[in-house]
């Protein structure tokens, strides 16, 4: 027998059906409830409102699991290269080898940008942040590729996928070598998607470049872990654009757009600024963590717990290890990545943080293993948003398909009420 929840409002009872999940999760379904007792619910942020129902990523936060269709994360990123998880979350299951490759050439046959974008990169400073060019350029992209995806149509629907995948990646790129004054590259199709970043990122013209395979694996899993997370700010945002029925490159710039705060993507950035916050005052690691725990002190540990996984970040276990690898394998002499490793040492055996739950997260060793590779601080956020891009289209993508209404949130008002107007002499 199918559960109901009875709400109570004004002396009437209101039954309302309960939506139970494919992991045990139960929602009460409000959609009629404004309808019939003339109400709304309130809860600033969403954090207990259900936007849609979905068949891509279940995270329990409680327990620490993140799957993406069903697959465990910790399986997926020892087992999967990026461009198979992209798949998988797009399209629904793990690719055959055969449509690997094909999915493979098919994104290559699209990484070459128009030209003319080039003009358009041009007109931005070199002090401009490339998350906020990497917004402006994946908006653009809108002008080349005018015609809207008619998301009934799998084979209009794949390309545009690919297409999506491949011109992302190099215009991500871009950003950095902007920033930087070096010539934009182009991607090289005898390399994989993973290595063709490191390629386009750091290859100059006075000599060819070769990437570590330790550092190739480590952004794969990087770029794994990172592809989905459920309805977080920046996915919500795209399925928001996306319902109005604006096309997949303007809907996934708004998700740059939202994954740049320091609340959401930004974070890693946040976690570098703290170390050479500290590094600069004298590098004294004890005094921070000192700071941290005095609820009087405004400093902050950033990289430390989750505001979803409330006992540890399954994505933090699996990247710690190639965190580790990456600084053994460059042999990095660094003060800022010494400060880390010894927070890092500090709080995984400190009662006070163990009883908080208040692990190295994610964005922790994603710093530090971008710090390692010489990539910017600024740069941090554009290597979450490659890896989110994947999730971003198959929210999408399913989000169109679901047919989902048009997000269209209520309000209560607490202006003020009706006023007369007053000619600006009676002011």
């Amino acid at each position: 027998m199918s559960k109901t929840a009875i709400i109570e409002f004004d002396g009437k009872r209101y039954e309302f059906p309960v939506v139970e999940g494919s992991e045990n999760e139960e929602a009460i379904d409000i959609k009629k409830l404004r309808e019939l007792t003339g109400v709304i619910t309130l809860d600033p942020g969403y954090k207990n409102s259900g936007s849609c129902t979905s068949k891509i990523t279940f995270l329990d936060g409680e327990l620490g699991i993140l799957r993406y269709r069903g697959y465990s994360i910790e399986e997926l990123a020892d087992k999967a290269d990026f461009l198979e998880v992209s798949y998988l979350l797009i399209f629904g299951e793990l690719p055959t080898a055969g449509q690997l490759k094909q999915f493979e050439e098919d994104i290559r046959k699209h990484t070459l940008v128009n030209e003319e974008m080039k003009s358009i990169i041009d007109g931005f400073p070199r002090t401009a942040h490339p998350m906020g060019v990497l917004a402006a350029l994946t908006s653009a992209l809108t002008a080349f590729n005018p015609k809207s995806v008619n998301v009934e149509n799998e084979k209009e629907m794949y390309h545009a996928v690919c297409k999506t995948m491949g011109k992302f990646l190099v215009i991500a790129t871009w950003t950095y070598r902007k920033s930087m004054g070096y010539p934009l590259n182009y991607y090289d199709n005898t390399k994989g998607y993973v290595e063709n970043f490191m390629t386009l990122m750091f290859e100059i013209p006075t000599g060819p470049y070769k990437a570590s395979p330790v550092v190739v694996e480590a952004l794969n899993k990087l770029f794994i872990l990172h592809a989905d997370h459920e309805q977080n700010c920046s996915t919500s945002t795209v399925r928001m654009v996306g319902s109005s029925h604006a096309g997949l490159f303007a809907s996934i710039s708004s998700g740059v757009s939202a994954l740049w705060g320091p609340l959401h993507g930004g974070a890693n950035q946040a976690v570098l600024e703290m170390l050479e916050e500290i590094h600069q005052n004298g590098g004294d690691a004890d005094k921070y963590m000192a700071k941290a725990k005095d609820k009087d002190d405004p400093f902050r540990l950033m990289g430390f717990g989750h505001r979803v996984y409330k006992n540890f970040d399954p994505r933090a276990k699996i990247i710690k290890k190639a965190a580790d690898e990456v600084l053994e394998t460059l042999g990095i002499d660094d003060p800022i990545l010494a400060i880390a490793k010894k927070l890092e040492a500090l709080a995984l055996e400190d009662e006070y943080f163990k009883s908080r739950s208040l692990y190295p997260n994610v964005d922790f060793y994603s710093g530090i293993i971008y710090r390692a590779l010489g990539i910017p601080t600024d740069m941090f956020t554009v290597m979450f948003a490659i890896g989110r891009l994947p999730g971003w289209i198959a929210q999408w993508k399913e989000m169109r398909e679901n047919k989902e209404p048009i997000g269209r949130p209520r309000q209560i008002y607490t202006g003020s009420p009706l006023r007369d107007f007053k000619a600006v002499d009676k002011r």
